[in-house]
Protein backbone atom coordinates (compact mmCIF):
# COMPACT_ATOMS: atom_id res chain seq x y z
CA UNK A 1 0.00 0.00 0.00
CA UNK A 2 2.81 2.00 0.93
CA UNK A 3 4.48 1.23 -2.59
CA UNK A 4 1.22 2.28 -4.32
CA UNK A 5 0.71 5.29 -2.78
CA UNK A 6 4.04 6.64 -3.82
CA UNK A 7 3.72 5.68 -6.93
CA UNK A 8 0.30 7.73 -7.00
CA UNK A 9 1.80 10.41 -5.20
CA UNK A 10 4.87 10.19 -8.16
CA UNK A 11 2.78 10.44 -10.69
CA UNK A 12 0.62 12.93 -9.15
CA UNK A 13 4.03 15.11 -9.12
CA UNK A 14 4.42 14.33 -12.11
CA UNK A 15 0.96 15.26 -13.68
CA UNK A 16 1.31 18.23 -11.33
CA UNK A 17 4.40 18.93 -12.96
CA UNK A 18 3.18 18.72 -16.32
CA UNK A 19 -0.06 20.49 -15.83
CA UNK A 20 2.34 23.28 -14.43
CA UNK A 21 4.51 23.37 -17.83
CA UNK A 22 0.93 22.74 -19.90
CA UNK A 23 -0.31 25.88 -17.94
CA UNK A 24 3.02 27.98 -18.67
CA UNK A 25 2.92 26.63 -22.27
CA UNK A 26 -0.53 27.45 -22.29
CA UNK A 27 0.05 31.22 -21.14
CA UNK A 28 3.12 31.89 -23.11
CA UNK A 29 0.80 30.55 -26.56
CA UNK A 30 -2.35 32.69 -25.37
CA UNK A 31 0.65 35.81 -24.81
CA UNK A 32 2.12 35.34 -28.33
CA UNK A 33 -1.61 35.29 -29.23
CA UNK A 34 -2.29 39.08 -28.01
CA UNK A 35 0.81 39.80 -29.37
CA UNK A 36 0.12 38.57 -32.42
CA UNK A 37 -3.22 40.11 -32.73
CA UNK A 38 -2.00 43.40 -31.48
CA UNK A 39 0.21 43.36 -33.96
CA UNK A 40 -2.24 42.25 -36.63
CA UNK A 41 -4.45 45.49 -35.44
CA UNK A 42 -1.51 47.73 -35.63
CA UNK A 43 -0.70 46.29 -39.19
CA UNK A 44 -3.74 46.28 -40.46
CA UNK A 45 -4.41 50.03 -39.42
CA UNK A 46 -1.48 50.98 -41.21
CA UNK A 47 -2.26 49.23 -44.05
CA UNK A 48 -5.50 51.22 -44.08
CA UNK A 49 -3.67 54.22 -43.45
CA UNK A 50 -1.13 53.64 -46.25
CA UNK A 51 -4.18 52.79 -48.61
CA UNK A 52 -5.65 56.42 -47.39
CA UNK A 53 -2.46 58.35 -48.54
CA UNK A 54 -2.02 55.86 -51.57
CA UNK A 55 -6.01 57.35 -53.12
CA UNK A 56 -5.08 60.76 -51.73
CA UNK A 57 -1.74 60.79 -53.54
CA UNK A 58 -3.37 59.21 -56.96
CA UNK A 59 -6.09 61.80 -56.71
CA UNK A 60 -3.42 64.62 -56.82
CA UNK A 61 -1.72 63.28 -59.10
CA UNK A 62 -4.38 62.96 -61.63
CA UNK A 63 -5.83 66.63 -60.30
CA UNK A 64 -1.83 67.74 -61.40
CA UNK A 65 -1.84 66.06 -64.69
CA UNK A 66 -5.39 67.25 -65.68
CA UNK A 67 -3.61 70.71 -64.50
CA UNK A 68 -0.72 70.16 -66.10
CA UNK A 69 -2.95 69.01 -68.92
CA UNK A 70 -4.83 72.36 -69.44
CA UNK A 71 -1.74 74.41 -68.87
CA UNK A 72 0.05 72.72 -71.91
CA UNK A 73 -3.03 72.98 -73.98
CA UNK A 74 -3.22 76.99 -73.29
CA UNK A 75 0.63 76.99 -73.69
CA UNK A 76 0.42 75.82 -77.50
CA UNK A 77 -2.46 77.76 -77.91
CA UNK A 78 -0.79 81.02 -77.21
CA UNK A 79 2.23 79.60 -79.42
CA UNK A 80 -0.03 79.12 -82.01
CA UNK A 81 -1.69 82.24 -81.67
CA UNK A 82 2.04 83.77 -81.59
CA UNK A 83 3.10 81.76 -84.81
CA UNK A 84 -0.17 83.54 -86.55
CA UNK A 85 0.96 86.98 -85.39
CA UNK A 86 4.27 86.35 -86.46
CA UNK A 87 3.56 85.47 -89.92
CA UNK A 88 1.02 88.23 -90.03
CA UNK A 89 3.56 90.93 -89.03
CA UNK A 90 6.15 88.94 -91.00
CA UNK A 91 3.55 89.56 -94.51
CA UNK A 92 2.62 92.79 -93.26
CA UNK A 93 6.68 93.70 -92.78
CA UNK A 94 7.29 92.26 -96.49
CA UNK A 95 4.39 94.31 -97.51
CA UNK A 96 5.37 97.95 -96.14
CA UNK A 97 8.92 96.95 -97.86
CA UNK A 98 7.24 96.37 -101.12
CA UNK A 99 5.36 99.60 -100.62
CA UNK A 100 8.49 101.20 -99.12
CA UNK A 101 10.39 99.59 -102.13
CA UNK A 102 7.88 101.02 -105.00
CA UNK A 103 7.90 104.21 -103.35
CA UNK A 104 11.74 104.30 -103.55
CA UNK A 105 11.50 103.65 -106.88
CA UNK A 106 8.61 106.13 -108.07
CA UNK A 107 10.82 108.79 -106.09
CA UNK A 108 14.03 107.50 -108.24
CA UNK A 109 12.01 108.65 -111.09
CA UNK A 110 10.48 112.03 -109.99
CA UNK A 111 14.14 112.96 -109.33
CA UNK A 112 15.14 112.16 -112.67
CA UNK A 113 12.16 114.00 -113.91
CA UNK A 114 12.92 117.15 -111.71
CA UNK A 115 16.25 117.09 -113.09
CA UNK A 116 15.44 117.05 -116.83
CA UNK A 117 13.22 119.61 -116.39
CA UNK A 118 15.88 121.53 -114.48
CA UNK A 119 18.04 121.14 -117.40
CA UNK A 120 15.12 122.10 -119.27
CA UNK A 121 14.49 125.27 -117.65
CA UNK A 122 18.16 125.90 -117.62
CA UNK A 123 18.43 125.36 -121.14
CA UNK A 124 15.48 127.31 -121.57
CA UNK A 125 16.90 130.14 -119.19
CA UNK A 126 19.68 130.39 -121.61
CA UNK A 127 18.24 130.09 -124.98
CA UNK A 128 16.01 133.70 -123.83
CA UNK A 129 18.97 134.73 -121.87
CA UNK A 130 17.25 135.69 -118.56
CA UNK A 131 19.94 136.32 -116.48
CA UNK A 132 21.05 133.31 -113.59
CA UNK A 133 20.39 135.65 -110.97
CA UNK A 134 16.65 135.47 -111.25
CA UNK A 135 16.44 131.94 -111.08
CA UNK A 136 19.33 131.77 -108.42
CA UNK A 137 16.57 133.29 -105.81
CA UNK A 138 14.65 130.52 -105.96
CA UNK A 139 14.50 128.12 -103.20
CA UNK A 140 14.54 124.48 -104.20
CA UNK A 141 13.71 121.78 -101.28
CA UNK A 142 15.18 118.41 -101.95
CA UNK A 143 14.29 115.46 -99.56
CA UNK A 144 17.19 112.64 -98.34
CA UNK A 145 19.49 113.69 -101.07
CA UNK A 146 23.13 114.61 -101.04
CA UNK A 147 23.53 117.21 -102.51
CA UNK A 148 27.25 119.15 -102.80
CA UNK A 149 28.58 122.48 -104.92
CA UNK A 150 30.97 121.34 -107.61
CA UNK A 151 31.23 124.64 -109.06
CA UNK A 152 28.82 127.78 -108.65
CA UNK A 153 25.38 127.12 -110.29
CA UNK A 154 25.89 123.53 -110.44
CA UNK A 155 24.92 120.65 -108.70
CA UNK A 156 26.41 117.14 -108.04
CA UNK A 157 23.70 114.73 -106.54
CA UNK A 158 24.04 110.89 -105.74
CA UNK A 159 20.58 109.02 -105.46
CA UNK A 160 21.23 105.95 -103.45
CA UNK A 161 18.62 103.36 -103.76
CA UNK A 162 18.83 100.55 -101.31
CA UNK A 163 16.83 97.46 -101.42
CA UNK A 164 17.44 94.78 -98.42
CA UNK A 165 15.12 91.21 -98.92
CA UNK A 166 14.89 89.67 -95.31
CA UNK A 167 13.09 86.48 -94.39
CA UNK A 168 12.94 85.75 -90.82
CA UNK A 169 15.13 88.28 -89.68
CA UNK A 170 17.86 87.59 -91.84
CA UNK A 171 19.03 89.56 -95.05
CA UNK A 172 18.73 87.06 -97.82
CA UNK A 173 19.18 89.82 -100.73
CA UNK A 174 21.11 93.07 -100.62
CA UNK A 175 21.44 95.50 -103.61
CA UNK A 176 22.49 98.99 -104.20
CA UNK A 177 21.68 101.15 -107.37
CA UNK A 178 23.83 104.86 -107.41
CA UNK A 179 22.62 106.89 -109.68
CA UNK A 180 24.93 110.43 -110.40
CA UNK A 181 23.21 113.78 -111.70
CA UNK A 182 25.18 117.01 -111.97
CA UNK A 183 23.27 119.48 -112.80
Amino acid sequence: MHEAEEWYRSKFADLTDAAARNAELLRRAKQEANDYRHQLQALTCDLESLRGTNQSLERQMREQEERQAREVASYQEALARLEEEGQSLKDEMARHLQEYQDLLNIKLALDMEIATYRKLLEGEENRITIPVQTFSNLQIRETSLDTKSVSEGHLKRNIVVKTVEMRDGEVIKESKQEHKDVM
